[in-house]
């Protein structure tokens, strides 16, 4: 009884997570060597990249994205983790340019405008404000 004890108490629950993209970006990022690695060499690290740019298929994006659930002062709402993005530059012959990961906290605060734009296509007409009135009327009897 006492051997069992001490099992249960050197037992650690893993914590519950949500995992999105490739785990462990940090440790594969520190694999790749600027003008050594190629293509061929990210493939078998990391794999086939999530994404590419638009304009340049020589940049290759891959995320890393942890959600673990959260207190139960939160009321368990997800919190997150890690949200790494690795972005890879190679030149035309494939050899690894530059490499650059962003993670959680590097990543900007976009600030959205207060201000807003009065659309003069949207607003309703006399008449069409009018009727609309007339229907509520009519219809607010009825149950």
């Amino acid at each position: 009884m006492f051997f069992f004890t001490i099992i249960l108490i050197s037992c650690k629950l893993q914590e519950p997570s949500n995992n999105h993209g490739i785990l462990f970006l940090e440790n594969r990022y520190e694999k790749l060597t600027i003008n050594k690695s190629n293509t061929n060499d990210v493939l078998k690290i990391l794999g086939i990249p999530h994404t590419n740019y638009i304009n340049d298929k020589n940049k290759w994006v891959y995320f890393e994205r942890v959600l673990s659930k959260g207190e139960y002062l939160k009321l368990g709402q997800n919190v997150l983790k890690k949200n790494n993005v690795l972005v890879l530059h190679f030149n035309k012959f494939g050899i690894l340019e530059d490499k650059k990961i962003l993670k959680k906290d590097d990543k900007n605060q976009i600030k959205f405008s207060k201000m807003t734009t009065d659309n003069q296509l949207s607003q309703k007409s006399f008449v069409a404000t009018f009727l609309s009135s007339i229907k509520e009327k009519m219809y607010s009897g009825k149950k």
